[in-house]
């Protein structure tokens, strides 16, 4: 019997290979890469040891129902340890805010910004948390949408979907305190988006984290990865890595095999792309499938925004800081037109830092800290020269970081920098952006490519660039989808 090829041993490759190896299937999976996890990857270095990728996990029933459908218990293979406070917010202004899951906490904090805004924020938790229970059957936890998905919304709920505002305007209908309009927006760069131009149904980001939490795997995040790689394994998947697949083979326009870059043609009927799908019609597909009219209309598309990563080995502990932290700019929106309008990043940008050793004291040498810094920076265009541009914006960003009271650049010991073209490098993501197609469209969800190839016969596909979309769990539950179609066709 001839095997389900999956390119790519990331997140969506290995969740779709334990699906499809618990139905019974053989599968195999290779990776051009020495390690499996995609997107999520480490570095060690000098003592210091720093996950690459993702660095907020939420929606922890979605792991565990996937090791459950293995028959196997998410606790025998990862220990998630709740993140308390979930992320703390610096303003430059001075304030503070820790955000929690402590409801009687967090209404204290609001309160001392706006009393008004502690029952505007309920409000909005009551309110993102009707928008997942809305959309989360149809969009979110289901096969691809289309617009008669919409006839499996109850008809009173159709207009609650709130596609039509943005997600800022619909947070400034709840709550009036610019901190917290600050904070309740931020949650549109979880796919890659912008507060004033995604639609309001994101705001259900929101619920997920504030309502469902923070998870962080002991051991790194990376620690994910290796679980799927291990359940896969004991499910008989093999998984190879260093080998690189230079074409997908068509008979037509159905799917014949792989061909290695070393040559060798592995036989398939069906390939599921762990890879974006921009890419692997730029580079997987032939001519005759790859057409120009196919690829402009996969390029065309705004893509997300991408990222700008430091990886930092600072010497001493700073106490003001949590495992999650957020240093917010002076402008926000200024922010976002830079990166979606002038495809330039932010003079000023916000700043995410997060330090596993606050809870894994391994990952950092004694008395000192590993540091992940992340901006969001616009997707790979003429516009911006990180070959050349890439060593200033470091400084900016490290003379941002000394304007809160934390100048470190006397303090690194060892860092490493990512920039987009890095990301594209490393990961296949086109333009480097990280989640695909922009989410700044009310129509994204219909938008966002296919799970299953439109023109070739035999071919799906997997991860953040298709439905339902970026993050770990999306990526995640991408695998389910793809399997529950490959059995569905198969009947």
């Amino acid at each position: 019997m001839k095997p389900i090829i999956i390119i790519g041993a990331g997140i969506g490759g290995l969740s779709t290979a334990i699906r499809l190896a618990a139905a019974g299937r053989k599968v195999l999976v290779l990776e051009q890469s020495e390690t499996v996890g995609g997107k999520m990857g480490q570095i060690r270095r000098d003592g210091f040891r720093w996950d690459t990728g993702p660095s907020v996990i939420t929606m922890r029933h979605v792991l565990e129902e996937l090791f459950a459908v293995a028959g196997r218990r998410l606790e025998d293979y990862l220990t998630l340890l709740p993140v308390e406070p979930l992320t703390r917010y610096f303003y430059p202004d001075g304030t503070r805010l820790d955000a929690t899951r402590d409801l009687s906490r967090m209404a204290a904090q609001i309160a001392a910004l706006d009393e008004r805004d502690v029952e505007g924020c309920l409000s909005y938790l009551a309110y993102a948390a009707r928008l997942h229970r809305i959309t989360g059957p149809v969009f979110i936890y289901d096969r691809p949408p289309t617009w008669r998905s919409f006839t499996r919304v109850p008809p009173a709920d159709a207009l609650r979907v709130d596609a039509w505002r943005s997600m800022d305007a619909a947070i400034r209908s709840f709550v009036r305190s610019p901190h917290l309009r600050q904070l309740l927006g931020r949650f549109a760069t979880y796919v890659g988006g912008s507060p004033y131009q995604a639609p309001a149904t994101l705001n259900v980001i929101a619920h997920v984290e504030l309502t469902g939490g923070v998870w962080y795997p002991q051991g790194g995040i990376y620690a994910i990865a290796a679980a799927l790689a291990r359940l896969a394994e004991e499910l008989g998947v093999e998984i190879r890595t260093g080998c690189p697949v230079r074409q997908i083979v068509l008979a037509g326009n159905t799917v014949q095999g792989v061909l290695l870059s070393d040559g060798t043609l592995e036989p398939a009927e069906t390939v599921v792309a762990n890879v974006d799908v921009a890419t692997v019609y730029q580079t997987l597909l032939p001519p005759a499938i790859a057409t120009p009219r196919r690829l402009a209309h996969l390029t065309r598309v705004e893509p997300s925004c991408s990222g700008f990563i430091l990886l930092l080995g600072v010497a001493g502990r700073h106490e003001r800081l949590a495992h999650h932290n957020i240093f917010f700019s002076n402008d926000y929106r200024r922010e976002f037109d830079d990166i979606f309008r002038r495809g330039v990043p932010p003079d000023a940008p916000t700043i995410y830092v997060a330090i596993t050793s606050k809870s894994d004291p391994a990952h950092a040498p004694a008395g000192g800290e590993n540091w992940f810094v992340l901006v969001n920076a616009p997707a790979l265009d003429s516009r911006y020269d990180w070959m050349a541009q890439a060593t200033v914006y470091r400084d900016q960003i490290l003379i941002r970081l000394a304007d809160f009271g934390l100048d470190i650049r006397g303090k690194i010991q060892t860092e490493q920098m990512l920039t987009p073209l890095d990301l594209a490098r490393l990961t296949g993501a086109w333009r480097g952006a990280f989640y695909g197609a922009s989410p700044n469209s009310p129509f994204i969800a219909f938008r966002r490519p296919h799970n299953r190839a439109p023109d070739v016969r035999g071919l799906y596909f997997t991860g953040g660039t298709t439905h339902p979309g970026g993050g770990v769990p999306m990526v995640m539950l991408s695998g389910k989808v793809v399997a529950n179609l490959i059995a569905a066709d198969r009947r």
